[in-house]
């Protein structure tokens, strides 16, 4: 009869269930492992957040480039045409736009226009101190034109933020004259109506170069909400808006030489 064979821990006295099993050296390994791959992670994590705003500026630069030959969209306009509804605008130049309605929208709107380079810093120191803070407005024509072709409608301090450095950017790259410029072809006058010729035709059945000045002050009047007041309907209370501003035309004559070839 064979006698079975004696265990390596029965010829030292030991009991085999008391010897530790082997350590899972394969599993240990595999655990260790994450960390670098997890510290890969966070490194491509910081890259992107570090470069995220260069791409940011290069894109606003670069469209900012080419916006100062090519007339802008304004994003209501891009808005529009995304949910498929109508929008008018006919592009033209600042010369075949009556002087009138530069000078109403400059009485109305950013009387310091030629004066500062984008941003009307004292207007907006006043604006930060008052109690109302951004709801009174402050906002250049260089300010509104940003607004207008590169961010969203609604009052919001991250929206006004954006917009300094985007104005004074513009003021450089585009200039008071092309500033203007674009700020009257995208500017709303009325539901879908972008752009001062198209609000001419529209309103007056005239071209922008033929309007009035009664009637650049009505169109100048109605900027700040052109859904609720209508500048070939105007209320009592816009055409007291236009009277102020008609007063007002003749003193930015003197301020308007950066417009000027």
């Amino acid at each position: 009869m064979a006698v079975p064979e004696e265990s390596e821990a029965e010829r030292h006295g030991r009991d085999p269930r008391r010897i530790p099993a082997p350590r899972p050296l394969a599993r240990a390994s595999a655990a260790r492992t994450p960390a670098p791959r997890r510290r890969t992670g966070l490194r491509r994590a910081a890259t992107l957040i570090t470069l995220a705003p260069i791409a940011i500026l290069a894109f606003t630069l670069t469209l900012a480039l080419v916006y100062s030959v090519v007339t802008p969209p304004s994003t209501l306009m891009l808005g529009r045409w995304l949910t498929l509804q109508g929008a008018q605008r006919n592009s033209v130049p600042l010369e075949a736009i009556a002087p009138a309605l530069v000078q109403a929208v400059m009485a109305s709107e950013d009387q310091r226009f030629c004066l500062h380079n984008g941003v009307d810093w004292g207007a907006l120191r006043e604006v930060v101190d008052d109690e109302e803070g951004p709801s009174r407005g402050a906002s250049t024509i260089t300010m509104q034109t940003v607004k207008n072709v590169f961010l969203w409608p609604g009052r919001s301090y991250i929206r006004k933020g954006l917009e300094i450095p985007l104005a004074v950017l513009a003021d450089a790259v585009w200039g008071k004259r092309r500033t203007m410029e674009i700020y009257l072809n995208v500017a709303e006058w009325g539901e879908g109506i972008f752009g001062v010729e198209a609000a001419a035709r529209h309103w007056f059945r005239k071209s922008a170069r033929d309007l009035s000045r009664g009637e650049a002050a009505l169109l100048a009047a109605v900027l700040p909400n052109p859904i609720l007041r209508s500048a070939g309907k105007p209320t009592r209370g816009v055409r007291a808006i236009a009277g102020r501003i008609q007063s007002r035309m003749g003193q930015v004559d003197g301020l308007m030489g950066c417009l000027k070839r």
